[in-house]
């Protein structure tokens, strides 16, 4: 396959090539919760570093996959795409990865007009952000119980440039849980560190299931791996779940239990839809001493083309080290926050009203459209969790395999070309994430459903019923009918 994620099976390193038996003669494919998994196969054992050559000729044909196999009439002739117009190769590559869902909401005027005043600032912030900007993410933090100081803090351009100075700063080998955020894998790859996907348990995604994770852990160690470092997200994309307390905690005794660090992406917290419902617990709140939480704002504080990512360490001597270490990879690295982006991030750390008032009314908004997504999605016959935070949902289109195959539609790879073309809005599909090329699951942005201008889009957000406005009716009516077609 072509994608940005890896789709081997659960446990498996990603990248790893095509072996038809992992370790113990397990198949790929097989879950490491039941101790069918494979941590590495005996081809990845040798090509460990030393052999770079074929490893990276075994990672590109691992990149490529099933999709390079296709012969270019296959790759001509997508659903809803004409014929030779978008050449299959030209979807795959981590270039052409999916972002983060748009908001489809315009800028808040009052953060608008602080970046402008700070227009004239030609310099860049510092490695890891000034002093301002620093102590408005930790105040950010404190008012969230996250206690620290502005010492530990580090600011990047963006959550990627961040997430690429924390592994490297850590060393060993990633884990992560499957799916997970399309930018995750890529971080890992680029710094050629030995990356493995663990399953997810049944009522969320964003965090490994425990046991699986123990499993996954023994059997990389066993294949003398070294795991040291879990990513996840209790508010996860691209599931739009969160994660239960007790998931949370049972996923982090392990993980520190295994002697693994966490890199929580608390990106989403803030775009939970019903808050006073819902118990969202941190993973520093029970293991303050190991867990690093990282926070991309455009979450829900800033836009994305205003790239700005923030990142709390523990208030411990070895995490003062990696911090130094994080500051000395984003040096090098350039990945400095512009001047008058870190102004405007600060002014929306501290959370001033008409702040709290956008966040208010964004969740307010997509827990309607989102809930009005989900029951298309679901009146065609597909699975989907209700979705609890975020722009987005993922969807499971399983059910619905014999009628997408009548249309060409069997991986994917063709689910996402022929959904984003059916909805005229970015349809990743799950491979992205991480899940199998043939698992039919794709992840739906609600963003477009709420406007094609920023006066709608105001509209909506300003909107006490947003379904009734017509132009939320009418996306949502060719969204439903998009999946109706599917039954």
């Amino acid at each position: 396959m072509q994608g940005t994620e890896d789709t081997g099976p659960a446990g498996e390193r990603a990248g790893a090539p095509d072996a038809a038996r992992g370790p113990g003669g397990l198949a790929p494919g097989q879950d490491p919760a039941d101790g069918q998994d494979a941590a590495r196969t005996p081809d990845d054992q040798a090509h460990r570093p030393g052999d770079r050559d074929a490893r990276a000729q075994r990672d590109r044909a691992h990149q490529q996959g099933d999709a390079a196999a296709r012969t270019p009439d296959d790759q001509a002739h997508r659903p809803g795409d004409p014929a030779a117009a978008h050449p299959h190769e030209d979807h795959g590559p981590v270039r052409y990865g999916p972002p983060a869902p748009d908001p489809g909401l315009p800028v808040l005027p009052e953060l608008a007009a602080v970046l402008a005043a700070a227009s004239a600032r030609t310099r860049p912030e510092p490695p890891g952000g000034g002093p301002v900007l620093r102590e408005a993410a930790r105040a950010y933090w404190d008012r969230r119980g996250l206690h620290g100081t502005a010492g530990g803090i580090a600011a990047a351009p963006g959550a990627q440039p961040l997430l690429l100075a924390l592994i490297g700063a850590h060393g060993g080998d990633v884990l992560m849980p499957r799916p997970c955020p399309a930018a995750w894998m890529p971080q890992a790859r680029l710094l050629g560190r030995p990356a493995y996907h663990v399953p997810t348990p049944a009522e969320c995604g964003g965090i490994p299931d425990p046991y699986a994770l123990l499993e996954t852990v023994r059997r990389v160690r066993a294949e003398g791996g070294r795991p040291k470092l879990l990513l996840l997200s209790v508010v996860d994309d691209p599931t739009a779940t969160v994660a239960p307390p007790e998931l949370v905690r049972e996923a982090c005794e392990a993980a520190v239990g295994e002697g693994l660090h966490i890199i929580s992406d608390e990106t989403w917290r803030d775009t939970v839809h019903r808050p006073r419902d819902t118990v969202l617990l941190s993973p520093a709140e029970m293991c303050p001493d190991d867990v690093t939480v990282i926070a991309d704002l455009s979450g829900a504080l800033a836009p994305a083309a205003w790239p700005v990512a923030v990142a709390r360490f523990p208030d411990t001597p070895r995490a003062a080290v990696r911090h130094a270490r994080t500051l000395d990879i984003l040096t090098a690295l350039g990945a400095l926050v512009a001047g008058p982006v870190a102004h405007a991030a600060a002014h929306a750390l501290g959370e001033p009203d008409s702040v709290r008032d956008r966040i208010r009314r964004a969740a307010a908004l997509q827990t309607e459209v989102a809930a009005a997504a989900h029951r298309a999605v679901l009146g065609s016959g597909a699975l989907a969790r209700p979705p609890q935070a975020g722009r987005h949902l993922y969807a499971d289109l399983g059910p619905l395999r014999s009628r997408l195959a009548d249309l060409g539609v069997t991986d994917s790879m063709e689910l996402e070309e022929y959904l984003t073309d059916r909805l005229g809005a970015p349809a990743p599909g799950g491979h992205r994430f991480g899940d199998e090329l043939g698992a039919l699951r794709v992840r739906l942005g609600t963003g477009p459903l709420l406007g094609a201008t920023p006066q709608q889009q105001t509209e909506s957000l300003a909107a006490a019923k947003p379904l009734e406005l017509p132009h939320v009716a009418r996306a949502l009516d060719g969204f439903a009918a998009a999946f109706a077609e599917l039954r």
